[in-house]
């Protein structure tokens, strides 16, 4: 073969290693049957979410996951595309709501924290929410007893003045 080609090749490895290591989930959607105009809307959303969406040849992807000791089996069959996340739900997410609209996007596989992940894990993490609905949520909890206790005393202090 010629040199050209497996450098290449090997430099398309070396991209998908370190966007995976990059990542804090990867996810493998079949995404046969969307037309572009789909696929680009995805990729927009995906972007807005700090994730992208790759289309790689399945040995190559093969051949990176390897070296990076991830065994995904059977499932980097067909048409593939690599969803790529810096934050945890962020591809996931995106995935699921657009799965739900176009159902040709079937989800298959991925990995979450350096993990192989099944697809019905993958459609868990995506329905979280992200880290800062995470934050909001616990302040709210932290904030709901202080705010009781100052109208438990403010309802006491009425009750005193009467």
């Amino acid at each position: 073969m010629n040199q050209e080609i497996l450098k290449s090749k090997q430099a398309v490895v070396t991209k998908i290693i370190d966007a995976a290591k990059k990542s804090q989930s990867i996810v493998i959607a079949e995404y046969r049957g969307l037309t572009v105009a789909e696929l680009t809307e995805l990729r927009r959303e995906l972007r807005k979410n700090k994730a992208s969406l790759n289309v790689y040849k399945n040995t190559l992807v093969t051949r990176a996951f390897q070296e990076l000791k991830l065994d995904l089996g059977t499932d980097l069959t067909g048409p593939n595309a690599y969803v790529f996340s810096e934050e945890l739900t962020g591809g996931p997410s995106v995935l699921l709501k657009f799965g739900k609209k176009h159902k040709k996007l079937v989800i298959k596989a991925g990995m979450i924290d350096g993990k192989v992940a099944t697809a019905e894990e993958i459609k868990t993490i995506g329905s979280l929410p992200n880290k800062e609905g995470l934050i909001a949520m616990f302040l709210c909890c932290l904030k709901e007893p202080v705010a009781k206790f100052a109208r438990t005393l403010d309802a006491y202090s009425k009750t005193k003045k009467a």
